[in-house]
C-alpha cells in the first residue's frame, strides 16, 4: 500500500472521529486535569469562589481583570466538549465547593458534527454531575457564542442555544446567558471587532461584554 493511500485513510479514520461528535477519550484531557490538581495541591484554591470550567474561551479570559476583588477559578481546557467537563466536574468543579459555576461549552461540540440536541443533552448530563455533589449550587450557562469563522452553523446554535434555555426552566438556581444576541451587529452576523484575528476566539472588547452581562448575576450568587 503507497504512503499517499496511508494518507488519505488517515485523513478519512480523523474526519469520521470528528463527525461522530463524540467528547475527546478519557485520557486526553488527563495532563491538563494533573496540572489544575497539582496547582491546587501547591497554592489551594480560594473558598467560596466562582468556578469557571469549559473550552478555550473560558481558558483564555483573564477573570481576575474581568472580575477584580471577586474570588474566582478558572478550569477552561481548550477543545473541550460539553461531555468533557462532565467527566472531570468531579476533580476541577465540585471540590471546590464553589458559590457558582459558570459554564461554556457546546461551541466545538457543534463544529465537529454533533445536533443541538445533543449539546442540550450533554449539558442535563452535566448539570446532574454537579448536583449529584452541590445540589443547591447556581449554575451559569454562557450561550454558544457566534465566531465568525463558524457562522455556518449558526442554525445549530441558535438551536443548541434555545434547547438549553428550555431544560433549564423551572430551576431557579440555573441561569442562561445569552452572549449570541448582543454579539451580532446590525447586519444580523458577528461583530468582528469583539473577535481575534482567528476569527474564533474572543478579544479583550469580547470579554468585556461577557464580563458586564455575567456581573449582575455573580453578585446576586
Amino acid at each position: 500500500m503507497s504512503r499517499n493511500t496511508f494518507s488519505i485513510i488517515g485523513v478519512a479514520l480523523i474526519t469520521a472521529s470528528l463527525a461522530g461528535g463524540q467528547a475527546a477519550g478519557p485520557d486526553k484531557w488527563e495532563a491538563e486535569i494533573k496540572k489544575f490538581e497539582a496547582a491546587d495541591r501547591a497554592q489551594p484554591p480560594p473558598a467560596d469562589a466562582v468556578v469557571f470550567v469549559g473550552s478555550s474561551s473560558i481558558r483564555f479570559w483573564k477573570l481576575a481583570d474581568s472580575f477584580p476583588g471577586m474570588a474566582v477559578i478558572n478550569r477552561g481546557f481548550g477543545g473541550s466538549f460539553m461531555a468533557d467537563s462532565t467527566r472531570y466536574a468531579d476533580r476541577i468543579v465540585t471540590p471546590y465547593r464553589p458559590r457558582a459555576v459558570v459554564v461554556y461549552a457546546g461551541d466545538n461540540d457543534l463544529a465537529a458534527g454533533q445536533s443541538p440536541e445533543q449539546v442540550r443533552d450533554a449539558y442535563r448530563e452535566f448539570v446532574a454531575k454537579v448536583r449529584s455533589r452541590l445540589p443547591a449550587v447556581p449554575i451559569i450557562y454562557i450561550s454558544i457564542k457566534p465566531s465568525p469563522s463558524r457562522w455556518q452553523t449558526a442554525d445549530k446554535m441558535r438551536a443548541a442555544n434555545r434547547l438549553v434555555a428550555e431544560a433549564q426552566r423551572g430551576d431557579v438556581n440555573q441561569k442562561f446567558v445569552d452572549v449570541f444576541t448582543p454579539m451580532l451587529g446590525a447586519d444580523g452576523k458577528p461583530r468582528a471587532q469583539l473577535f481575534r484575528d482567528d476569527r474564533l476566539h474572543m478579544n479583550e472588547q469580547g470579554y468585556k461584554m461577557w464580563a458586564e452581562m455575567l456581573l449582575g448575576l455573580l453578585s446576586q450568587s
